[in-house]
């Protein structure tokens, strides 16, 4: 009878014992599923656009006839792909219509943003990062003697037209805002626009300041935007913030800890990337 009993204790604790095992294997596994899926992250858009909250109007003809964009170049450059040259011809005429980024069209916008930064007067091109004497002169960065679009020089064109002006609260909230969001593709802020993902953000925040666009808006903006110019680098982004249990906040995303090239890095060593989809180029 006592070995009966011995037996059956026996046969109770190796029961117990798979049991537990089977919750304790059962829940690292629910975790694993979770932290897979990333619950509560931060997703690129699934649609992958966003509309631009400007007034883009007769910027695109004015960019044209003021010799920033020569015609001639900006067709050549679209030879063999008919279909974006025709979309990247109609943000040379006038318009009424919002401007929708997608993946698609990011690029060609990215070049055309690039023309309006480059060529809108402003405070930072003239006083910022730009001209300090240390770099030689502000003609020899990426984002100017790499524009090789327009009629003439590129720094015929540097900071000289008034397509958008901004009063003294519009030109402080640029500057405020440019000084916060870094690119993956180098070290500097919007503020010091070296390159062509610079010097569009900038257009671009210029051009919200002048529609009234609040801060936070702007950030939430920027960060969309530079998710279409950067592919995948904000979903890698987003998984080491989650990681690091940070906020997942635009501006905090777009800052120097994070969107700077050594901040991404940084993020880059710390997790395994997803596949990126290229993009990030600093020439037309």
């Amino acid at each position: 009878m006592e070995k009966t009993n011995n037996t059956l204790t026996y046969i109770s604790i190796v029961i117990a014992l798979f049991f537990i095992g089977a919750a304790v294997i059962w829940g690292g596994r629910g975790e694993s599923v979770a932290q897979k899926r990333g619950e509560g992250a931060y997703e690129e858009p699934k649609e992958e656009e966003v509309i631009l909250p400007i007034t883009w109007g007769a910027i695109g003809s004015r960019l044209v006839s003021e010799g920033v964009i020569d015609k001639e170049k900006w067709n050549e450059l679209y030879v063999g792909r008919e279909e974006e040259k025709a979309e990247a011809l109609t943000w040379l005429e006038p318009t009424e219509e919002r401007i929708t980024m997608t993946k698609k069209n990011a690029n060609t916008l990215l070049n055309i943003l690039w023309a309006f930064g480059l060529a809108n007067k402003n405070q930072i091109l003239e006083e910022g990062e730009m001209m300090d004497k240390e770099y030689g002169g502000a003609g020899n960065f990426a984002s100017t003697g790499g524009w090789t679009l327009a009629k003439g020089d590129a720094m015929e064109h540097y900071s000289t037209h008034r397509f958008v002006e901004l009063n003294e609260s519009e030109q402080n909230l640029v500057a405020r805002v440019a000084g916060g969001i870094y690119r993956p593709c180098c070290g500097n802020s919007t503020h010091f626009p070296d390159c062509n993902h610079g010097m569009a953000m900038l257009g671009l925040l210029e051009l919200m300041a002048k529609e009234g666009v609040s801060e936070k808006e702007m950030y939430e903006v920027a960060l969309k935007v530079n998710s279409l110019w950067f592919p995948g680098v904000y979903e890698n982004i987003a998984e080491y913030m989650q990681l690091k249990n940070i906020e997942q906040d635009p501006q905090k995303m777009l800052g120097y800890d994070f969107s700077s090239a050594s901040g991404y890095r940084n993020v880059q060593n710390a997790i395994t990337p997803k596949k990126q989809e290229g993009g990030g180029g600093c020439g037309v």
